[in-house]
């Protein structure tokens, strides 16, 4: 069964008579982006003030976890034996809380990508350089037709109706 095409397009509350209604309209778009603007910049400097004044009020209390918390570290390393029964659970309980030590999965860091590569290469370590395969999709638009028989594999191309007012720099998809 196949999908209609839907021509008719949603109903709208405001309609024009003639070119001077929609440019007018337009100018409304645009004075009424610059007020959104205005509110949007105004919100952002009360929210910049507010975080600015929690932060500040955190600071003491992030300095003693940092303190408290490098100290509590430095005693269960010392105690780590007797803490972790020497070495056969990875937490300590306490009575306010737990301790633990976590193993992290290991982790591969690259400098210089192209060398690394050369030199896996050149002593016979291919199988430690991936080669990845993608559909080259810049090509498939430059040869459309030569492609319009894969299944699986489609061009589409929409449409926009976009309203610029003058002296704003935001577009209004619709």
């Amino acid at each position: 069964m196949s999908k209609k095409t839907r021509i008719k397009s949603d109903a709208v509350a405001v309609t024009f008579a003639n070119r001077e209604e929609v440019n007018v309209a337009i100018a409304h778009i645009g004075a009424a982006q610059r007020q959104r603007d205005a509110i949007n910049t105004a919100m952002n400097e009360e929210l910049a003030a507010v975080r600015a004044r929690f932060e500040e009020q955190a600071l003491p209390h992030a300095a003693v976890i940092k303190d408290l918390g490098q100290a509590v570290q430095v005693w269960c390393e010392g105690n780590r034996v007797e803490l972790t029964r020497d070495g056969r659970t990875k937490t300590a309980k306490f009575a306010a809380g737990e301790v633990s030590w976590r193993v992290r999965p290991p982790r591969v860091s690259v400098r210089g990508e192209g060398i690394v590569i050369e030199a896996l290469k050149r002593l016979g370590l291919e199988r430690f350089v991936r080669t990845k395969e993608e559909v080259d999709k810049s090509a498939i638009l430059g040869e459309p037709g030569a492609v319009q028989d894969i299944k699986g594999l489609s061009i589409s191309q929409g449409e926009d109706f976009v309203i610029k007012p003058f002296e704003t720099e935001i577009e209004e998809v619709q």
